[in-house]
This record gives C-alpha cells, structure tokens and sequence, in this order.
C-alpha cells in the first residue's frame, strides 16, 4: 500500500502546489488591484449598446438543431480523414465499418430534413 502512495505522491505535490499558486494570485489581485466600483462599471454591457430585452429570453429551436448539425457533420469529417489514411492498412472491415457510420449519420441528416429543422420561414 506504501509504494502505491508513493507512486502518487508527486502528483499530490503538484497538485498543492498549483493550488497554492492560483489561491495566491487570486488574492495578489485583490490587493493589487484598485477597488473602486461605480454605476458605471456595475451596469450590464452588450455589444456596445444598453440591454434592451431580457436575457432569459427564447431561442427558436431551430438554432440548437443546426449547431447540432454543424458538430455532427464537423466530427463525420474529423472521423474521415484518419480513415482514409489508413484504409489500406484497416481493409474491407474498416471500410464496412465506416460505411455503416456514415449511413447512421445519413439517416439523421434525412430524419431532420423531414421534420423541418432546416427550414426558415
């Protein structure tokens, strides 16, 4: 059990002392820094202008389904490139696998085309 402890040990070390340093510059801002608070400073700022709305306000659903898209599509093309590197190297499995891979994405993207979710009006 003793030599398991120590095999952690620097990382326990390293950890104190990450702590240490982030709890004393958090502190050294505080007191280096100058406190002097205004209504000016205390007002809420957004894109150059007063808030004119409530910030809790709704998004259309629509907004969510496309970014959802967009990282689908952005990780279907991440997922690509190592594999057509190495599809001589993985062969039919590799590709059958792949395959299948993009059918499941396919059948998505045609699922959400169906139900309106690109649609703008």
């Amino acid at each position: 059990m003793e030599d398991l402890l120590r095999e952690y040990l620097p990382i326990l070390i390293f950890l104190g002392i990450a702590i240490a340093m982030a709890g004393a510059m958090v502190v050294a801002a505080f007191l280096v820094a100058r406190q002097r608070p205004d209504s000016e400073k205390a007002s809420s700022y957004e894109c150059g202008f007063e808030a004119f709305d409530d910030a809790r306000g709704q998004f259309d659903v629509r907004f969510y389904l496309v970014a959802i898209l967009f990282i689908i599509f952005d990780l279907e093309v991440a997922f690509l490139f190592p594999w057509a590197v190495s599809l001589g190297e993985i062969g039919v499995f590799g590709f059958w696998t792949m395959f299948i891979f993009l059918l499941i994405l396919t059948i998505g993207f045609i699922y959400e085309w169906r139900k309106g979710a690109l649609e703008w009006e």
